[in-house]
């Protein structure tokens, strides 16, 4: 076995367990805390956002955020547009990236990596490439090579790119550089929402 592949297969598991426990210990208090302010803001509703996405080989699972809008809706119990539903708080939230937090669960059961192309709306599975579709071989992650590039300002075709760039020189030195430029992003506010939007744009197969 080669060196990467020991890494992806052994280290990397290995580490994303021991940090990923440790940031849930570390950050408990911050989690409570939040838990508290968007329960709050939420009227009681549930503080979290939990929605199934496929994971590695497309094996679908439980993804967990903060919840970062509310569950308003029109006259007709239609959801209303995502703009009209991010909170205050949501937007702090999501700005400081606070709202991936609860991701750290699905990484120390396995489900995800710290490191990996995001996890993605299970509905987009078969608009996938062939090529594409390489995403799905390793692991899904909080942040990715994609996020260090752009995160949601880009196009979903340059995001595909970058994943399976990442699927083929996955090694440990490539995830320093994500966890580095990372917080870069995250201390900068970078690449949060596309232009003009506070959301991204539905993936349709072609954008």
């Amino acid at each position: 076995m080669s060196g990467a592949g020991i890494y992806q297969t052994y280290i990397k598991r290995a580490l994303d367990i021991v940090i990923s426990g440790s940031a849930l210990v570390i950050l408990s208090p911050v989690i409570v805390l939040v838990t508290i302010m968007l329960w709050a803001a939420y009227a009681g509703r549930s503080p979290f956002f939990v929605q199934r996405r496929p994971g590695y080989k497309g094996k679908v699972f439980k993804v967990y955020k903060f919840k970062t809008m509310n569950d308003a809706r029109d006259a007709d119990g239609n959801l209303l547009h995502d703009d009209l539903r991010m909170t205050h708080i949501g937007m702090l939230v999501r700005a400081t990236s606070i709202d991936e937090i609860p991701q750290f669960w699905n990484v120390f059961i396995g489900d995800m990596s710290l490191i990996g192309p995001r996890p993605l709306l299970e509905k987009y599975m078969p608009l996938y490439s062939a090529e594409q579709m390489r995403r799905h071989d390793v692991r899904p992650g909080i942040s990715g090579w994609a996020q260090c590039h752009g995160r949601n300002a880009i196009s979903w075709q340059r995001k595909f790119e970058l994943d399976v760039w990442y699927v083929d020189n996955i090694s440990f030195w490539t995830d320093c550089k994500v966890v580095i430029e990372t917080i870069k992003n995250i201390v900068r506010a970078d690449g949060i929402h596309q232009e003009g939007s506070t959301t991204v744009d539905a993936f349709n197969g072609y954008n």
